[in-house]
């Protein structure tokens, strides 16, 4: 049996399923005040966000922020569902992302800010660690900023 996997733009009816994913990833990954973040981020912050479905369900998502004047791209709010992790979900969903941003002249550069417990699979793709700052997101959960190799 095929698996029908899809990668597409976030819709506001994908609210609820990508608060599930968070929550599923809290404590592992995020802290618990990372939620009211993204529901902020979700209401008023999105450019780009993508969601990739397995057989019609949201399995995880993935977005994109552009801040022109500094010709930056940033990967922003990486989730997967907790038992769809290892497949290689995340990393088509990266790719995806990394090749629209390829494809904007505009951007000189594609960062990721992530905490030490996913900035291993960053660099498995190709992302170069600059700076670590310790208790940033919330108390053991340290900023680890990386930018992606040319």
């Amino acid at each position: 049996m095929d698996i029908m996997v899809l990668i597409r733009a976030y819709d506001p009816k994908d609210r609820d399923a990508v608060l599930h994913i968070m929550q599923q990833n809290v404590p592992a990954y995020f802290a618990e005040a990372e939620i009211e973040d993204l529901k902020y981020y979700l209401d008023f912050e999105i450019e780009q966000y993508f969601v990739l479905e397995v057989d019609e369900n949201i399995v995880a998502c993935g977005g994109i922020n552009v801040e022109l004047e500094e010709k930056r791209a940033v990967i922003s709010w990486d989730m997967v569902l907790p038992a769809e992790q290892g497949k290689g979900y995340g990393r088509k969903l990266l790719e995806h992302r990394i090749s629209i941003l390829k494809n904007m002249e505009s951007i000189d550069k594609i960062t990721v800010r992530t905490s030490q417990l996913t900035y291993l699979f960053y660099q498995k793709n190709g992302f170069i660690l600059h700076q670590i700052v310790k208790d940033y997101w919330a108390k053991d959960f340290d900023l680890y900023s990386l930018e992606l190799r040319h």
